[in-house]
């Protein structure tokens, strides 16, 4: 006959048999689903081929267990992986990437979610995340099939006469060997003492070769300029020459040349010196001819043709409008006058800004340059030492002329 106490013993077992199966279930079967507990959340993962990921294998996020994989389901060109993601898990931006890893090289597989970015949106229940977002590792098949194709590659023979030589090289040689080592590992020594001037250099290193890459278009257009010019002169080889045979023969003609215009020569080029600051003050105005020089050029070599010559008009009335300002003291004269009694407005000229829309012309309106010192008064008498200033900042003209280039520049006869 069973006594109560029996009875006790018997049901205390079988609450706590009850209580480790509902937690096995609910833990490790992942059963609370059935009955609507809660704690987590699922993710779909479209993947080519599972991996070795099965179902109950574990799902980290930044390396930690958030979860596990409840189920795996064929699709047309692929599985399908369900997650399920504990609830208390810190919001998993949506941006990430899904890979297959394993444990070790005979380990169980695992599914880790690494996010590409900190922000949001973030994963949600019944979120998916797409094939190209996920990998796997290669199966070990492969790579054992790979090792056996590369171990049968090696020629038996050559390798067998490789080993044989290495063996003759490093024979006999332990202390050469020794000394080797000693100096590799003061090598090191040194490497590490120079390791912050290392990385700077490198950092730098970096700069400029980005610098050559952003310069790749400009080194390209360099390259095929110094190509082309090579070829250019490689043509010309003769004719370079040619010009090399009668350089010496030229420079004794110029020599000679200067010679005789001595010192006639020196002077005439520094008076042009002080003729040429006459044109400082119109300097911008010359550059601008110069600037719109080629456009009348181009309409004169456009304007006659083969079939005659090429003339149109065009109406440009009040398009700008003329410059009246500045001629308001121009008095009209009749053209049967012909009493001298009327007195020129030799101040007439256009006062009007540039900017003003109207045709300013003339050469008042020209780009002026700067105005050079003005002429010190009395400097040009020519007596005294010499040392005077001229016009336009010159010195003034000695009481004796130099006769050759060396007395003009003060070099001495």
């Amino acid at each position: 006959m069973i006594t109560l106490g029996t009875h006790l013993k018997n049901l205390a077992f079988l609450l706590l048999g009850a209580l480790v199966l509902g937690y096995i279930g609910v833990t490790y079967a992942d059963l609370g689903r059935f009955v609507g507990a809660p704690g987590s959340y699922t993710v779909r993962v479209q993947l080519a081929e599972t991996g070795g990921l099965f179902t109950g294998s574990d799902v980290t996020y930044r390396g930690v267990d958030i979860g596990r994989v409840r189920s795996i389901a064929l699709t047309r060109d692929g599985v399908e992986a369900r997650l399920a993601i504990d609830d208390g898990t810190p919001p998993i931006p949506a941006d990430l990437d899904a890979k297959v890893a394993g444990l070790s090289a005979v380990g169980e597989q695992y599914l880790d979610l690494a996010p590409r970015t900190d922000r949001g949106p973030y994963l949600r229940d019944g979120d998916t995340v797409a094939r190209e977002d996920t990998s796997t590792p290669a199966p070990i098949t492969q790579l054992l099939t790979g090792v056996d194709s590369l171990a049968a590659s090696v020629p038996t023979d050559e390798l067998r006469t490789a080993v044989d030589e290495l063996g003759k090289a490093f024979a006999n040689q332990g202390s050469n060997l020794q000394v080797l080592l000693d100096a590799g590992s003061q090598f090191l020594n040194a490497a590490d003492q120079a390791l912050p001037a290392t990385t700077e250099l490198l950092a730098d290193g970096e700069t400029v070769l980005k610098t050559q890459a952003d310069s790749t278009r400009a080194l390209t257009s360099f390259a095929t300029g110094a190509r082309r010019l090579a070829r250019q002169l490689k043509d010309s080889d003769s004719d370079l020459r040619r010009v090399i045979d009668e350089t010496p023969g030229t420079a004794d003609e110029f020599t000679a040349l200067l010679r005789d215009t001595d010192p006639g020569l020196s002077v005439l080029l520094a008076n042009l010196t002080t003729t040429s600051e006459l044109l400082v003050t119109r300097q911008r105005g010359i550059e601008e001819l110069m600037v719109r020089l080629p456009r009348v050029a181009a309409a004169g070599s456009t304007a006659v043709g083969p079939g005659g010559v090429n003339f149109g008009m065009v109406t440009t009335f009040f398009k700008p409008l003329p410059c009246t300002k500045g001629y308001e003291g121009t008095r009209y004269r009749n053209g049967l006058d012909t009493s001298g009694s009327t007195q020129v407005n030799t101040a007439a000229r256009c006062t009007a800004p540039a900017a003003s829309g109207q045709n300013v012309r003339g050469s008042g309106n020209a780009p002026k340059g700067p105005l050079p010192t003005p002429a010190v008064p009395g400097a040009l008498t020519g007596s005294g030492s010499g040392g005077g200033v001229g016009v336009l900042d010159a010195p003034s003209v000695p009481p004796q002329s130099p006769t050759n280039l060396a007395g003009l520049l003060g070099l001495g006869e």
